[in-house]
Formats: structure tokens, C-alpha cells, sequence
């Protein structure tokens, strides 16, 4: 579990050495760009606001992140290309030491647009919306689970809370192993019926 913080210095004193070095140096820098922003901790790090969400900085074991909320709207489209890749939370890589980092003029470049987009009102782009693949369910396990009404009545109420969730070859596993121990229960009665104990 993350710990809590209730101020940037405290997150910054928590910081591996070498990352507060890094969190310091970002901090000067967006506040001599902004000498009004407000500093926040959520999601456990640092943000900084200014008329809205404006950009974030984190540490980590090996290195640090530093990002733009409404980076997709600013003018240098290599900032989305480099968060693009994955390699590290933010837009400008695993900053192990200063030396990663553009210039201060280029990062007060970036500040200052982040400050020009929420001055103007302009809100971040919605994240887009990825659609979940229905799970493909094999006609052996569907027949099987057929057999009993209340397996299948449940697997389907299932089905359909997952659709909206990404993770869906988790649940179907979970499924699959709650439905074997229903199946596992069910027994023919006398007139041939199959039924849960």
C-alpha cells in the first residue's frame, strides 16, 4: 500500500536521494513559471494547479516521472509520443538524474503552455474508450453449463458485468471454477433431471 502524504516536501523528503535532487529542481521550475500554483497530493504524488490540473511529478525506486495533465493539447507532440511508449508514468522517460531532462528553458516553455491551455478554459481530451472483447465461451462449457438454469442464469449475469471490464480472461478463470463447483454439486433425480444438491 502506498503511504500517505500530506505536503510535496514530505513526499519529497521520502524520496530516494537521487530523485529528490530531480523533485526539487521540477518544483523550482514550475513555480517560477507559476508562482501561483497550488500543490497537491493525489493519487499519493505531487500535482500542481493552476486554474485546473496542470502537471505531476513522482518518484520511484531507480527514478522519477514528471508529466503534463492536457499534454495531448500542447504543441509539442513528442511529449504524447514518449508517454506513448510506456517506459516510465509521465512524459519525459525514467529521469535517473538532471542531465535527462530538456533544458529548464524548454520545461518553462511547457509550463507556461499548460498555463495558457487552463487560463483559456480548455479542457483535457476524454480518455478514449477501448471496447472489450466478448469472451468466447466453448461449446462443450456452454452446453455444460446449460444443463443447470441457475449456472447458466449466473454465468450470463456475469458475462454481462464483464463486457465493460478489460480484464476479462480473469473473470471468465473465475468463473469457470465457481461454475465446476456448481456442476460438481449437481446430481440426476429420479425422473432424470440434473439438479444442485
Amino acid at each position: 500500500m502506498a503511504e500517505k502524504y500530506f505536503n510535496v516536501d514530505d513526499y519529497i523528503n521520502a524520496a530516494q536521494p537521487f530523485a529528490q535532487s530531480i523533485l526539487k529542481h521540477l518544483r523550482a521550475l514550475v513555480h517560477k513559471a507559476c508562482p501561483e500554483v497550488e500543490e497537491q497530493i493525489k493519487w499519493s504524488f505531487p500535482h500542481f494547479e493552476y486554474k485546473g490540473p496542470m502537471c505531476h511529478m513522482a518518484a520511484f525506486k531507480q527514478h522519477g516521472a514528471f508529466g503534463f495533465w492536457k499534454a495531448a493539447l500542447m504543441s509539442d507532440k513528442t511529449l504524447i509520443d514518449k508517454a506513448a511508449t510506456e517506459e516510465a508514468m509521465g512524459h519525459f522517460g525514467r529521469i535517473t538524474s538532471l542531465n535527462v531532462l530538456p533544458s529548464d528553458r524548454k520545461l518553462i516553455t511547457y509550463i507556461k503552455e499548460a498555463i495558457a491551455l487552463n487560463e483559456a478554459g480548455i479542457k483535457a481530451p476524454p480518455p478514449k474508450k477501448t471496447i472489450a472483447n466478448t469472451p468466447v465461451i466453448p461449446h462443450d462449457f456452454k452446453k455444460m453449463l446449460q444443463l443447470n438454469a441457475r449456472v447458466w442464469e449466473f454465468f450470463r449475469h456475469f458475462l454481462l458485468r464483464i463486457k465493460r471490464n478489460t480484464s476479462i480472461g480473469f473473470y471468465t478463470n473465475v468463473i469457470y471454477i465457481i461454475c465446476q463447483y456448481f456442476i460438481n454439486l449437481t446430481v440426476v433425480n429420479a425422473d432424470g433431471i440434473k439438479q444442485i444438491v
